[in-house]
């Protein structure tokens, strides 16, 4: 199988890191264009497109004035996100086999960089893929990445001989992906917490649990999706009454 996940708003660059592997993206002729179109846009503009605060609207200008793709000063994509997502995975913390079984299974979708293998050198942005930055190709950045992201993914898969693609991003970062153009089915697990008398998605839980399935995965070298089921991480449990062959659900009551 191959993971997808999504990228974090949050990062660390200060932390240090225990290993010097890295690799470099695979897209970055891409990723230099979108920067470009942002270094056209003054603090306002950039506060007004992602809807941020001019602290943060200036932060990001000074990233995009910044960024090379020289990988100076770059960091580890899975070292450098630090959401809740990846509280949940906890990379720093993996074993080298492990951290290597992400490289080979795991991939993350990025606004900025399209699709990135764990160990691919990133500098600082912030750029979400659910923003309208029109470009001479789209109107946004789902349609810059959309053809491009499931070429990659397509390619991962041939490579790695996964037959499936496990979804564990967000719906805004799978939406840049083309299902039907994929070589292999999806599955989405769903985690579903007890509250008010009722399984519902929460998405604080539900963030950290994706990133918790995918270090399950990455500790017990998973390669068969199907394995998946079994896990039992925090409480949560494979729930077949309410899974569909595409849809698997865990839940828990806390």
């Amino acid at each position: 199988m191959l993971i997808v996940l999504s990228p974090a708003k949050s990062l660390d660059f200060t932390t240090p890191v225990k290993t010097d592997i890295a690799t470099t993206p695979d897209m970055l002729d891409r990723s230099a264009r979108l920067i470009e179109v942002l270094r056209g846009y003054s603090l306002g503009q950039v506060a007004e497109l992602m809807s941020l605060s001019d602290k943060l609207a200036a932060l990001n200008v000074a990233r995009y004035a910044d960024w090379t793709p020289a990988p100076g000063g770059a960091r580890q994509a899975v070292l450098a996100f630090n959401g809740d997502v990846y509280g949940g995975l906890d990379a720093p913390s993996l074993k080298p086999k492990a951290l290597a079984w992400t490289q080979q299974r795991l991939r993350i979708l990025s606004g900025l960089y399209g699709l990135l293998r764990p160990l691919d050198l990133i500098h600082p942005h912030r750029l979400e893929m659910g923003t309208k930055l029109p470009t001479a190709d789209a109107k946004d950045l789902v349609g810059f990445w959309g053809n491009a992201v499931t070429d990659r993914l397509n390619e991962a898969i041939a490579a790695s001989g996964a037959p499936v693609l496990v979804n564990l991003a967000s719906q805004e970062y799978f939406h840049a992906v083309q299902p039907k153009r994929l070589t292999v089915p999806v599955i989405h697990p769903v985690f579903e917490d007890w509250k008010d008398g009722n399984y519902k998605i929460i998405s604080f839980y539900a963030k950290r649990a994706r990133g918790l399935m995918a270090r399950y995965a990455a500790e017990k070298g998973i390669e068969e999706a199907e394995k998946l089921k079994r896990f039992k991480v925090d409480g949560y449990v494979f729930v077949k009454k309410v899974s569909t062959d595409t849809e698997w659900v865990f839940r828990r009551k806390m």
